[in-house]
């Protein structure tokens, strides 16, 4: 075998393991870039419950005629602005993923602040619908702060693995891009404190 033969082998060899390297990279990238997609999806569903919930509360606090209209008025519009802030969940930066994190940050202090006015109605605390939605409102909140952290470390997974070298030249070849994360709040695990909110009025 001559020295050029050997050579060509070398040459041939290294190739053939970047190649692969390369392959395997990618798709562990793609699998990974895809779950906190799938998480992010996750989320909105979460988020969007709240949503659908909270269309029943408004008409059940509307017939209560001597409720705060200024509190009500104020979750209605930010419940507006917050479902009209979308992401694509392919490019989540800080910058954005902190726009919908603020709107809906917005939307869930002006519900617990309802929540905790509402207290105050005994018109309100009779209306079945009203309690059921009581019932079902720290739940919501918490389904809330469980998907945002489960998004967190699908997306940790993923930075964590496409900085690394050699995957971080893997990742820049094949357009593979850091996700931002969810940035909690002081007592963001938890939710609202209604009791606390309804004492302080």
């Amino acid at each position: 075998m001559t020295k050029n033969t050997i050579i060509l082998l070398v040459i041939a060899g290294l190739v053939l393991l970047l190649g692969f390297n390369g392959c395997g990279s990618y798709n562990s990238m793609v699998t990974m870039d895809e779950g906190v997609t799938a998480q992010w999806k996750q989320v909105e569903v979460a988020y969007q419950a709240r949503m659908d919930k909270t269309k029943n509360l408004f008409e059940i606090v509307q017939s209560a005629a001597d409720f705060e209209k200024t509190t009500l008025t104020q979750v209605m519009e930010a419940r507006s602005k917050a479902t009209s802030i979308r992401i694509d969940p392919s490019n989540i930066t800080p910058e954005k993923l902190a726009e919908f994190e603020k709107a809906q940050g917005a939307f869930g202090s002006s519900l617990g602040r309802l929540m905790a006015v509402a207290e105050n109605y005994p018109q309100l605390q009779s209306v079945q619908a009203f309690r059921d939605f009581q019932a079902q409102y720290e739940g919501m909140e918490n389904r809330i702060s469980t998907e945002r952290m489960r998004f967190n470390e699908a997306a940790q997974g993923l930075n964590t693995y496409i900085r690394r070298f050699p995957k971080n030249i893997w990742a820049g070849i094949f357009g593979i891009q850091k996700r931002a994360y969810f940035e909690a709040q002081a007592g963001a695990d938890t939710a609202p404190d209604i009791k606390g909110m309804r004492e302080k009025k």
